[in-house]
């Protein structure tokens, strides 16, 4: 595995790690203006399958952090790649918002409620029973089953929502079918992330707040990891995990050069 000191490519998870809400976290606009000066390839990955790449660099923009759209990779763009690798020109029912829709339409997919290949689940803060039993109808008469990203609860100024990993539980419950999930932790979206910035796992680091999906993904993926606290899991959480990541710091801020 090799050291921060020979990495050549980034790849850092977003909220917890670059920012809260819509603060950045100190020590972020830093560390992404010094990979910008030294050339270094990057990509800021998040499971957020809501909004289109350049809705997010617009919103890091807001908070502070200059991030180009093409140094996003969401797991919509992820769930898009892969589909269309699957089935060139394909067509798909999909539970979602600007973001999957976008994706999968810039991949050449036709979106339809007939005879789909995929239906795929997304993150969108409107759930319809209408659309919900539509997937179901459509999975039991054979479409394959396709979820953006695993989280059964997304955070909202009034507390939880459910999320696409809920919506994804009652589609399942109802068909008996599991579905194919894309997004973080399944290393494919790293790994598709990999492929977008021509780097090699040998020689990429993952930042990450979360034991459960930055962390383990990027083991599997072959990753150098680095946990930062300033996110979901604190020090006493990787305790609970057979695996460890390779550093543990505060924030990015201890990931700037001076800081090593």
């Amino acid at each position: 595995m090799a050291e921060r000191s020979e990495i050549e490519c980034w790849l850092t998870d977003m909220d917890g790690v670059l920012v809260h809400e819509n603060d950045a976290i100190p020590g972020a606009s830093e560390l992404l203006a010094g990979w910008e000066e030294a050339g270094l390839p990057y990509l800021v990955l998040t499971n957020n399958s809501i909004f289109t790449a350049r809705d997010l660099s617009a919103r890091l923009r807001a908070s502070g952090l200059h991030v180009p759209e093409d140094r996003i990779w969401t797991s919509a763009l992820a769930t898009a790649d892969f589909l269309a690798a699957q089935v060139p020109g394909g067509s798909a029912f999909v539970i979602g918002e600007a973001g999957i829709l976008t994706a999968l339409h810039d991949a050449g997919f036709i979106m339809t409620e007939t005879d789909p290949d995929f239906v795929v689940v997304g993150e969108t803060r409107n759930y319809s029973f209408e659309a919900i039993t539509k997937a179901i109808r459509l999975i039991d008469g054979g479409a394959r089953f396709i979820v953006t990203n695993p989280d059964a609860t997304g955070p909202s100024a009034e507390g939880p929502l459910p999320a696409t990993g809920a919506i994804a539980a009652l589609i399942t419950k109802a068909t008996g079918r599991e579905p194919y999930v894309v997004g973080k932790p399944n290393p494919m979206m790293f790994r598709s992330a990999l492929n977008k910035i021509g780097a090699h796992s040998k020689r990429t680091g993952m930042i990450g707040d979360r034991m459960d999906t930055d962390i383990v993904a990027g083991i599997e993926a072959g990753l150098h990891t680095v946990l930062v606290l300033t996110g979901i899991s604190d020090r006493a959480e990787i305790e609970k995990y057979p695996f460890r990541p390779d550093e543990v710091v505060g924030s990015v801020a201890d990931l700037l050069p001076e800081k090593r």
